[in-house]
């Protein structure tokens, strides 16, 4: 049996057009794009420019706005580090959501330790940041809100919009990790009214090892570098600039903001599909995470009395799919994205997450569905 890639959500493959643009910068146009005084030095400099213009479109920014990094995690970490550096004394509370991505809660663990006050806003059953909650805790004394616009488990898409209406009442800086949103679904940072926005390319098709961070022009000066040892990306990000894997990161988003529409139809039509199927033959499943605003091929399920983790071993073979994000599997974790939603109840233990893509099509789907109908029917066998 074929192997079918059903865990877009942790990365994706990098799209072949992307890959054809990619190559000539590894080999003929191999220069440093911070090599000023000759020709290679002034076409990789071009062909990074290029990309960073590709990048601000694809998310309504100026192109001066954008800041080229490893990826998300490093977008994340240079924006709420870099913020908290730069704090006025009377700015000592920040604030962020209880289902972020990892990376935005231990950072915020960390800055506790150096004497932010923290709070972690819960969310609702269907996954939605609870509102007032969150209004309440934004204050003369915020300095930072940061919130998913998608979700990398359950793809509840949070309402950025509205956060934002209550953090400028309060001059509050908003950052969102929009990682599992950009290339999937309409981002646009004016719209949003965000301040920072972290993404990374390999969830969009393109290669991994490049990412960007979006700065409100106007909020340059509240970012203090975290790190040194040059002055590459307007001072925010010193290194020399990945020149292939900025130009794939800018190809797969002129393709990712052309193709936007067609990809959302298409994967949430399979998404549909697998769910409609999967609920005929196991009426009992459950869906996580609220069921109309959320990412176009995402679910996350639940078949009841079997772990998550069992349905994923079985299947593992020939099904990729998982029980939580990718950064938290070597730790063997219960998701706390599900424990967030269902403190009291078993999605946290029943979770599988599956993440539909560009390149699946409805064969991949039926052998899926047809899998996990098996693997959760089948006896427990000890796990």
């Amino acid at each position: 049996m074929r192997r079918i890639y059903l865990d877009n959500n942790s990365t994706t493959p990098t799209d072949p057009r992307v890959v054809d643009v990619m190559l000539p910068y590894f080999t003929e146009r191999f220069g440093n794009p911070h090599s000023d005084s000759h020709s290679f030095g002034w076409e990789a400099h071009d062909a990074v420019e290029c990309a960073r213009k590709q990048v601000a479109a694809l998310v309504g920014a100026d192109a001066r706005e954008i800041v080229f990094t490893s990826g998300a995690t490093e977008s994340c970490s240079i924006a709420l580090r870099g913020i908290c550096n730069n704090a006025a004394a009377d700015r000592t509370k920040i604030v962020t959501v209880a289902t972020e991505h990892s990376c935005i809660l231990e950072t915020f663990d960390a800055l506790r330790d150096t004497g932010f006050s923290v709070v972690v806003i819960p969310v609702d059953a269907d996954g939605t940041v609870a509102l007032e909650a969150l209004a309440g805790e934004v204050d003369d004394q915020t300095l930072l809100v940061s919130v998913m616009l998608a979700n990398n488990e359950i793809g509840v898409i949070q309402p950025i919009q509205r956060i934002a209406d209550i953090c400028k009442r309060s001059e509050v800086l908003l950052h969102t990790d929009a990682t599992q949103a950009v290339g999937k679904i309409p981002v646009d940072v004016r719209s949003l009214g965000v301040d920072f926005l972290s993404c990374s390319a390999h969830k969009f098709y393109g290669p991994k090892g490049v990412g960007a961070l979006y700065v409100r022009w106007q909020a340059f000066d509240r970012l203090h570098p975290i790190t040194t040892g040059g002055h590459q990306e307007g001072g925010a990000r010193p290194g020399t600039v990945p020149v292939p894997l900025v130009v794939g990161f800018g190809a797969a988003a002129e393709i990712a903001l052309r193709e936007l529409e067609a990809d959302s139809i298409h994967t949430k039509r399979l998404a549909e599909t697998l769910q409609s199927r999967l609920r005929t033959e196991i009426p009992q499943m459950q869906v996580y995470g609220h069921l109309s605003h959320r990412l176009p091929g995402n679910l996350n399920i639940g078949f009841p009395g079997v772990s998550g983790e069992a349905v994923v071993d079985r299947v593992g073979e020939h099904l990729a799919v998982s029980t939580g994000s990718a950064c938290n599997s070597a730790h063997k974790q219960l998701s706390h994205v599900l424990s967030a939603i269902d403190p009291e109840g078993d999605a946290a233990q029943q979770g599988v997450r599956i993440g539909i893509g560009r390149f699946n099509d409805e064969r991949d789907i039926a052998s899926a569905a047809d899998l996990l109908i098996e693997a959760a029917t089948r006896s427990n066998g000890g796990h």
